[in-house]
């Protein structure tokens, strides 16, 4: 790597984790080093890119304006040398930032196919449901479920999740199978991350919306805590079709209410170079989106 790609690629990480231990330990430097570096990077363009504290680094308006250049200039040189080698030469490492449920048992398993493509790529993977600074924290790409807030970032649709309800077996014959909306206000409903808090949930049928009042005694944030919930007979849950499908087949979970419809789930990969990723980022996306279509 050049001084100058090298300076570029330093001041970046830095700038991006607003650390120079953690910009060292991903570029395999020392702390003294990456110091060094960015001091004399400094010093040869007059101006002050970062801020040093005991706590964090932040960037300056001229270290601002340097970071896009350079993140361009960083990304330019990447898909320079990927299309001299050729799509099947792609090469380094991407990110992933996975939500628990969905990552293990929609994107994990479609991993072996890619990478059989690609045998010079690794992936490093944080499989977490809450939602990551994909900045700071160095992902190439996240996979988002609802609302996207990373409005600056590039984003593109994968899919679309059918939610239902579930429950299982033995809940249900301890506690009667609902047959209408209605029915949920006598029935225990697990609450998870997309009914964290709402005590009414909403279905459509023939263009007409009808909300109900439901109760239950389990909360929780993640979907794997949702999954074990029900599959325990805890009570009723809205699951989507990859959470529950293969349980559903199985008849380990009873689907219901199945002539109402609740709001689906889009599914986006978002990636933080903006709407012009590199070229393994856009290799791995575009797979993502013929895979799960």
């Amino acid at each position: 790597m050049s001084d100058r790609i090298q300076e570029l690629a330093v001041f970046v990480r830095a700038a991006e984790s607003g650390s120079f231990s953690r910009a060292a330990r991903e570029l395999g430097l020392s702390q003294p080093s990456v110091s060094r570096i960015i001091g004399e990077l400094e010093t040869r363009l007059g101006v002050k890119l970062l801020l040093r504290t005991t706590r964090r680094i932040t960037v300056t308006d001229a270290g601002a304006l340097f970071l896009d250049r350079a993140r361009e200039i960083l990304a330019e040189i990447e898909d320079a040398e990927d299309a001299a080698r050729g799509l099947d030469s792609l090469r380094g490492t991407i990110r992933l930032a996975l939500p628990v449920l969905y990552g293990t048992r929609a994107i994990i398993p479609r991993l072996p196919k890619f990478l059989s493509l690609h045998p010079l790529l690794q992936v490093e993977m944080a499989v977490v449901d809450e939602r990551q600074d994909l900045v700071a924290e160095g992902a190439d790409i996240a996979i988002r479920l609802g609302e996207l807030g990373d409005s600056v970032f590039g984003a593109r649709k994968l899919e679309t999740l059918e939610i239902m309800l579930v429950a299982s077996p033995a809940y249900l014959k301890a506690r009667g199978t609902p047959k209408v909306p209605a029915d949920l206000a006598s029935h225990d409903c697990i609450f998870g991350p997309r009914s964290f808090g709402r005590d009414s949930w909403s279905f459509r049928r023939n263009g007409t919306e009808t909300s109900v009042d439901v109760r239950g005694r389990i909360h929780t944030n993640s979907g794997p805590g949702v999954f074990a919930s029900v599959m325990a007979g805890l009570g009723i849950a809205m699951g989507s079709t990859v959470m529950c499908g293969a349980e559903i087949e199985t008849g380990a979970l009873v689907p219901l209410l199945r002539g109402y419809k609740l709001e689906p789930v889009e599914v986006h990969a978002v990636f933080p170079g903006g709407p012009r990723p590199s070229t393994k980022v856009r290799a791995l996306v575009d797979y993502l989106a013929q895979e799960l279509k």
